[in-house]
């Protein structure tokens, strides 16, 4: 699979980035439209000397992968939305303990079984709220095959940065077309900290992190001696129910470790916003759209722009700042029922007016929907 020009799938190239990057565990549980992504770990990962494993339930998958992470192995599990929302208590879990892990979320119309093989944008919020509690979140969208490659890689080194768990949203659409991409040889691989010192110095303190707040993360079983543990605890990781300072240093430092580097987790795709006098903010399958409308808006004489996300969370809010203080509106484009509109409006803080088009019927937005609404929202501003 080296260095060739292949015709993939986007969760089949989902599965491939992530297996370059070095995963080398995956658990899960069918469920359409992630489905393929185990089929296809089921058949590379021995390949590569990983492990596959189908278990009873998405519950119980997302411990897999927490137990598999723990031991030293980069893992990973996928799901859709009813199965992110049965694995969200173990990714509290992941966030709390610090464990490195990739979950993969192929979106699908909901709420409940909802439309169980038609795309959706409709768990942008839960991928950022959906475990209780205060939690630093990692959210990357790709909207292209190689975008589910590229991302993928770039899923498994943020998590091992930032030890925490990163989640990929994908959407049906999106993992179910193929292109053709070239998949390269090699990639960027990173791995997590670990200790400076070995394990008989006996000073090794498992929360304890350094100025970047990622703590190093030794496999169990190498010796060293730590908790990895769930409730509010100490830098050795015992439990400190009642340490109400060390509990606001712990909680703090946990989303200080991400929101610190938000910049560096932000990526981004942008057409025709140097001169935009308005811009579409999309994501996913939409940005495609997106794009389209955007060039068929130029070609009518309007100055019209796209920002394509490919970082939902933590939310590039420097970005919105930026285009709030450019242009005369923006425009939202995204297949829900405006989940993504809100962090738009809240950092254009009443700048310029924000519109948003949305679906919620299964169908993806066309072109000509979205350059009738950039018409529309020209002739106002």
């Amino acid at each position: 699979m080296s260095g060739k020009r292949l015709l993939l799938q986007g969760n089949e190239a989902l599965a491939e980035g992530s297996i370059k990057a070095g995963v080398r565990f995956f658990a899960g549980y069918p469920i359409t439209p992630a489905t393929e992504i185990a089929e296809y770990m089921a058949r590379r990962l021995p390949e590569v000397g990983g492990t596959f494993i189908q278990m009873e339930d998405e519950l119980a998958s997302m411990g897999a992968v927490i137990g598999a992470s723990l031991a030293g192995l980069k893992a990973m599990t996928a799901s859709s939305g009813p199965g992110i929302s049965l694995k969200q208590e173990n990714i509290g879990l992941a966030a709390m303990m610090e464990v490195p892990c990739v979950v993969v979320d192929v979106m699908r119309v909901g709420p409940a079984t909802g439309m169980a093989t038609m795309p959706a944008q409709q768990d942008v919020m839960q991928a950022r709220w959906g475990s209780h509690g205060d939690r630093p979140a990692i959210a990357l969208v790709p909207s292209t095959v190689r975008e589910c490659f590229d991302l993928a890689v770039k899923a498994v080194n943020l998590a091992e940065r930032f030890v925490t768990p990163v989640l990929v949203l994908a959407d049906a659409a999106v993992g179910h077309m193929r292109e053709v991409i070239e998949v390269p040889a090699e990639v960027e691989a990173r791995y997590r900290r670990q200790p400076a010192d070995p394990p008989e110095a006996g000073n090794f303190l498992p929360y304890e992190a350094p100025p970047d707040g990622a703590p190093a993360r030794p496999p169990f079983g190498a010796g060293y001696r730590w908790h990895a543990e769930g409730s509010t605890h100490n830098v050795y990781g015992d439990l400190a129910a009642t340490d109400h300072a060390g509990a606001d240093y712990l909680h703090n430092r946990l989303l200080r470790k991400v929101q610190a580097h938000a910049r560096e987790i932000t990526m981004f795709g942008e057409r025709y916003l140097d001169d935009a006098e308005v811009a579409v903010i999309s994501y996913g399958i939409s940005a495609r759209s997106a794009a389209a409308a955007v060039q068929r808006a130029r070609e009518g004489g309007m100055r019209a722009g796209l920002l394509n996300l490919h970082t939902v969370w933590p939310f590039p809010a420097h970005l919105i700042d930026d285009l709030a203080g450019r242009v005369r509106a923006l425009v939202v484009a995204e297949l829900n029922a405006g989940q993504l509109c809100l962090e738009v409006q809240r950092a254009a803080a009443g700048r310029v007016p924000v519109h948003h088009i949305g679906r919620v019927d299964g169908l993806i937005l066309a072109p000509a929907q979205i350059l009738a609404w950039l018409q529309e929202v020209a002739s106002r501003a």
